[in-house]
């Protein structure tokens, strides 16, 4: 994550348009939280500091645990709207919670026993959330659900960095109010088949500043599914991307190639030369499609996860193995350690900025390996696996 880059808003106006999606670096990922951009779940409710200086360092608001589940995280100046049941916001809470639900119930059902230990956590500004984590079960070794909804303020010259000078005039906007809303998770099973899951899906708004009353909203779509296997089965490959390209293709053709490649772009291992795994989905700062488009397309991905994911769970759990594939895989995890730790957008600026560490840090495995110079054989299953983390391939 990189502090000191110069935010950026996309500023564009929303259309049904199959124009060139390219990663941009939006604000909330360089300032603001990691539960809008990563596996990590970093609920932060961030402000201004008091002070006039524009490096001035960011404060965080600390939760307030509870155990009252709340129909709603969403302050009551949002409830209390006209439109509030059916704002962008409303539904989109009311789906990532259901999409928690499900996968939580699609998980312990294949567990047969073991169940998700529940966390709810609100903020006196407004807003909340819902940390799920499962631990030491039968088939999954570490198992997150979380979903937020943040309140927050963007600092002034975000806004200004946002929008060019002649735009504005003579107006000096001042901290621009902003809601996020996500769920993430990560989902490590013991089995060295059984592949490892991450899914994150958020939705951002910005409102118009008090003292730049003609200062538009700004709004965007983010999120991804990603696969991270130990060994390759490509009847399980195959499958997963397929159901990824089901649920793009349902919304327009041209996001399942885009959104592959993004994903293999993004979950890139710089000082290794590799990908953390086997790529998938992910896309974010997407506004320039019909807002309601995007809702009903990250809608369609979030419900995409269980069919993309627990078939092949199902198929992989009980497989045999032996101490070195089990090593195996513990090499591999290693390497999605280092991934979140040193490049994870969201996990770096919590770590830098006092987020509540156990959210942090519930998308790492409760075991990971490192040996020093390990080569796996040329030609061997776990040489395979690695070939294609550092050749991406096209799977369909």
């Amino acid at each position: 994550m990189l502090l000191t880059a110069p935010p950026k808003l996309s500023i564009s106006s929303p259309s049904f348009s199959s124009s060139s999606l390219t990663p941009k670096n939006p604000i909330f990922v360089t300032k603001f939280p990691s539960i809008l951009s990563t596996p990590t779940h970093i609920p932060l409710r961030l402000q201004a500091a008091p002070s006039s200086s524009s490096s001035s360092p960011t404060m965080i608001e600390k939760e307030t645990m509870t155990t009252h589940r709340p129909d709603t995280f969403l302050r009551e100046s949002d409830e209390h709207t006209s439109t509030s049941s059916d704002s962008v916001r409303a539904r989109f809470e009311k789906m990532i919670r259901d999409a928690q639900d499900s996968v939580c119930a699609a998980i312990e059902a294949v567990e047969n026993g073991s169940k998700f230990k529940e966390d709810v956590w609100s903020r006196p500004g407004g807003g909340g959330g819902i940390s799920r984590v499962l631990q030491d079960g039968a088939v999954w070794e570490k198992a997150g659900v979380n979903v937020s909804v943040v309140y927050g303020v963007m600092p002034p010259e975000a806004y200004r960095a946002a929008k060019p000078s002649s735009d504005n005039g003579d107006v000096k906007p001042g901290p621009v109010p902003f809601f996020a809303a996500g769920i993430s998770s990560v989902l490590h099973p013991h089995n060295p088949f059984a592949p490892t899951l991450h899914f994150n899906y958020r939705y951002f708004e910005t409102d118009a500043p008090k003292d730049a009353p003609g200062a538009p909203r700004q709004w965007w779509f983010g999120g991804g599914t990603d696969f991270t296997p130990s060994y390759i089965f490509e009847d399980d490959v195959k499958h997963f991307h397929s159901v990824q390209k089901t649920a793009c293709d349902k919304f327009d053709p041209t996001f399942y190639p885009r959104f592959k490649k993004w994903c293999d772009d993004y979950f890139y291992i710089k000082h290794r030369g590799e990908r953390r795994g086997l790529g998938g989905i992910f896309f974010d700062d997407l506004n320039d499609y019909d807002q309601e488009m995007l809702l009903a397309f990250a809608t369609e991905c979030a419900n995409s996860v269980i069919p993309a994911y627990i078939p092949i769970i199902e198929k992989r759990k009980d497989t045999p193995f032996t101490d070195k594939q089990k090593a195996w895989q513990q090499l591999r995890r290693g390497r999605y350690v280092e991934f979140n730790l040193v490049y994870d957008r969201g996990t770096t600026f919590g770590l830098k900025t006092g987020g509540r560490i156990e959210s942090i840090l519930v998308s790492l495995p409760l075991s990971a390996r490192w040996e020093y110079d390990h080569k796996p054989e040329e030609g061997s299953e776990e040489w395979k696996l690695l070939d294609a983390c550092i050749n991406p391939k096209e799977w369909l």
